[in-house]
């Protein structure tokens, strides 16, 4: 039976596992999906030694950046990025090759390209992290112009919160969450911008989908905005996900 399995820390609110031996399941694929909750990258390479049927694996926090050391190759998205989130196992005589995939970048991209209007022009990403990365090249790569924002001023080119003007606000009318702040169980909570100066031409995306309208959505949702959560990202990176493993 070929394994397939997710590393990260923690992974108590997995939605891949629930995702893939459902797939298996129904398609009667022959193959399993394993969670390996790794306290530290290095592990890898145990789970590694220890699952020779293992032809796959997803990357979630925190290793999607920890994990670049240990492959072999990786994809022109991943290297642009910097973050891996999949990464496709080939084993050869004994030899083995791993590859590194970016399928964020693929998922948002196809979630957010029928929402776009040409009046999205520039986009505010708020958060640096992996996720954010992935966003910002893919936004990028659909002709928006992208800046990241930040708790702490880092470089000319990330702005704060502080930084939110009614000048900045208006010139860039797609602001993407790539932050947990608002996930569940902290529901009332949303990342700190003027909601007041969002309007109708505004498109608010949060890539959490825990819960499925966060107060980030709901806020833009009172001042006219057009709102998206990142379930269907998720879904469009599981697809992309499996793709990568068996092409």
């Amino acid at each position: 039976m070929e394994q397939y399995g997710l590393i990260g820390y923690p992974l108590k609110h997995s939605f891949s596992i629930g995702f893939f031996n459902d797939k298996f399941t129904a398609e009667r694929i022959d193959a399993e999906y394993v969670n390996f909750e790794l306290a530290s990258i290095k592990e890898v390479k145990a789970v590694l030694k220890e699952h020779p049927q293992l032809k796959g694996l997803n990357v979630t926090i925190p290793y999607k950046e920890q994990i670049i050391p240990y492959l072999d190759k990786l994809s022109d998205n991943a290297k642009l990025i910097g973050a891996v989130n999949v990464v496709k196992i080939e084993r050869n005589k004994g030899k083995m090759k791993l590859t590194g995939y970016n399928s964020d970048i693929i998922g948002f991209k196809e979630s957010i390209a029928p929402l776009l209007k040409p009046h999205h022009q520039s986009a505010l990403v708020l958060g640096t992290g992996g996720a954010a990365k992935a966003v910002f090249y893919g936004l990028q790569q659909l002709g928006i112009r992208p800046v990241y924002v930040s708790r702490k001023k880092t470089s000319d080119t990330i702005l704060t919160y502080s930084d939110f003007t009614p000048e900045v606000m208006a010139a860039h009318t797609l602001i993407v969450n790539c932050t947990p702040v608002g996930m569940w169980p902290n529901m009332d909570e949303a990342p700190n911008i003027p909601y007041e100066l969002v309007t109708e031409k505004h498109l608010l995306y949060d890539l959490l989908y825990n819960p499925n309208e966060t107060m980030f959505m709901k806020k833009g949702l009172e001042q006219g905005a057009e709102v998206k959560n990142g379930l269907e990202m998720l879904l469009l990176q599981a697809f992309a996900s499996w793709d990568f493993w068996t092409k």
